[in-house]
């Protein structure tokens, strides 16, 4: 746990302390962020408050009375319920805004994982319950320039490996036949060889299948890929070192001479939308100014809706991207959620924009790093729909 950041933070947005609390696990954030070993056998509640100036203080069950010895402050010890509400509100006095891991209305769901009760507790101490959401996507997205450069390896071996996959398409197709799986099979032959690892294998998906935005093919249930064929290539992965950071990106290929015009045309959409929103993003944070999830989503769910396809657009513009394909950042949502987590520097998400039509999707994915006062993408940008 980095206390001299916690608190440098909890100043900044004029916090009086960060309350965590957990039983069995429940808060995997606390965990993380406190740097407590994710091992422990977890029976009974513990709490922890760390104040914005001052010593943290523990509160812990006799029971299992070492837990947070780990971490720096005075500790205290209950049994009972009485005693245990006594000590809490003995614990919580001399602070008023108290940040929890809890979002009004479970807006950002990833992080409202306090329980009602809890909330309720503390509530009738008189204190004030606002959302750590901001202060998780500072210590747990946020990364370090060792991360940033891991995500730019790992993007450069994906890139060229889905490349190579539209190649080895065209291949098969032309020699007797190709299907999802076997292409997908590829992925997973290329990041062994490479030395990149992944929480899941890349989505290869043509026509209908691809207006699944998480479809995946097996062994028992996939599509032959032929001419005249729209393929979906969605890949993410990261290197096979501790502290890594993913690249997740999705390219389109039409297979055959040229693409319908249909397939350009929604192609040509999503990527007016993709680049829409990545503008977003470039605009403001060189301009210096504050920009929220919500607002990149708005950038290009307006392009899509203007163009006719706003209900095949069903799915958030993007996701916050760390050591998982999914981070604990801002999601560039204001469909799911209206995220109104700030997007911060040194760290990375997707723009990903979708229109998924009966007879085929389309999704254009591209990865956005935010340093001090840039942002840009961080692999090779499709243009136009490969031709396979």
């Amino acid at each position: 746990m980095n206390l001299s950041a916690i608190q440098a933070a909890l100043r900044e947005h004029n916090l009086d302390a960060w309350f965590f609390y957990d039983h069995h696990h429940r808060d995997p954030i606390a965990y993380r962020v406190l740097g407590l070993p994710e091992h422990l056998m977890v029976t009974r509640r513990w709490y922890y408050v760390v104040p914005a100036q001052g010593e943290p203080l523990k509160l812990v069950h006799r029971i299992e009375a070492g837990h947070l010895d780990s971490l720096p402050g005075a500790k205290r010890e209950y049994s009972a319920w009485q005693e245990l509400f006594d000590s809490l509100k003995a614990m919580l006095a001399p602070y008023n805004k108290l940040a929890m891991q809890y979002s009004p209305n479970n807006i950002v769901f990833t992080v409202s994982l306090v329980d009602a009760g809890t909330v309720e507790l503390v509530r009738s101490f008189g204190k004030q319950i606002v959302s750590s959401a901001d202060l998780v996507s500072q210590f747990e997205a946020t990364l370090t320039v060792e991360q940033i450069e891991t995500h730019f390896a790992a993007g450069k071996k994906v890139d060229a490996i889905t490349a190579a996959a539209f190649q080895e398409i065209g291949r098969r197709v032309r020699n007797g036949g190709a299907n999802e799986f076997e292409i997908q099979k590829f992925f997973a032959e290329a990041f062994q060889r490479e030395g990149l690892i992944t929480d899941d294998l890349p989505i290869v998906a043509v026509n209908a299948n691809a207006s699944n935005p998480h479809y995946g093919p097996s062994a028992e249930h996939h599509s032959p890929i032929r001419e005249g064929d729209l393929v979906l290539l969605d890949v993410w992965a990261k290197l096979d070192t501790p502290g890594s950071v993913y690249y997740d990106i999705t390219w389109m290929g039409s297979v055959g001479k040229s693409a319908s015009d249909k397939q350009r045309e929604v192609f040509e959409v999503a990527r007016r939308a993709r680049d829409a929103g990545v503008e977003r993003v470039k605009s403001a944070i060189s301009a210096g100014q504050q920009l929220a999830g919500w607002e990149v989503d708005k950038a290009t769910r307006d392009v899509i809706e203007k163009a006719g396809y706003g209900k095949y657009f069903i799915h958030r513009t993007g996701h916050s991207i760390a050591t998982e394909v999914h981070g604990n950042g801002a999601n560039m949502d204001n469909l799911e959620i209206h995220d109104e987590r700030r997007i911060l520097p040194n760290t990375c998400f997707s723009v990903e924009p979708g229109i998924y039509l009966p007879e085929f999707g389309v999704r254009s994915e591209v990865n956005v790093m935010v340093r001090k006062g840039t942002a840009d993408t961080t692999g090779r940008v499709q243009r136009e729909l490969v031709i396979i």
